[in-house]
């Protein structure tokens, strides 16, 4: 009875620790994440090697694919110095999951103000949803990949999730 005790006991502190580990993690990330935010608010990048790693890749949210650091720094600060340069980005909402102990997927949810494209159109202010995968290299959460799309407002109405049984 005493090696029940004993296992129990050692088994809850196991747990306690690991969950106290995953919210350490999850407070990491978000702050690599804010780090994310703040860059595009001042519209400056040159901070980005702190929070992504070496061979970070992102698919932008009309599909440019860029495949390394250098090409996702070189990309977000060529757009920042041209149409997003008066833009403002707000964090709405994110969603974290551990895939393992050392990677995490991260639904980040944001709205980004209106901006001009290239071609002279406005784009009004829009919510966008980015999925996120973060690494641990070296004691460190970076962002490993990334890809945003836009929230369409008027197609979330047909979502038919909404439909499904026992879906409130």
């Amino acid at each position: 009875m005493k090696r029940i005790i004993v296992l129990l006991a050692f088994l809850s502190a196991g747990f306690q620790l690991q969950a106290q580990d995953k919210t350490a993690d999850s407070l990491s990330i978000v702050k690599q994440l804010d780090a994310m935010v703040s860059s595009w608010n001042r519209h400056d990048y040159a901070d980005m090697e702190n929070y992504i790693s070496k061979d970070c890749e992102w698919v932008n949210i009309v599909g440019m694919w860029w495949k390394n650091a250098a090409e996702v720094k070189f990309a977000h600060q060529f757009y920042h110095d041209r149409m997003f340069k008066g833009t403002t980005l707000l964090k709405k909402a994110v969603k974290m999951s551990f895939l393992s102990k050392d990677i995490a997927l991260v639904h980040f949810k944001s709205n980004v103000s209106s901006f001009q494209t290239p071609d002279g159109a406005t784009v009004p202010a829009m919510d966008e949803l980015a999925t996120l995968i973060y690494i641990r290299e070296n004691n460190k959460w970076l962002l490993r990949a990334g890809e945003n799309v836009q929230i369409n407002p008027g197609a979330q109405q047909f979502d038919p999730v909404k439909a499904m049984p026992g879906k409130k």
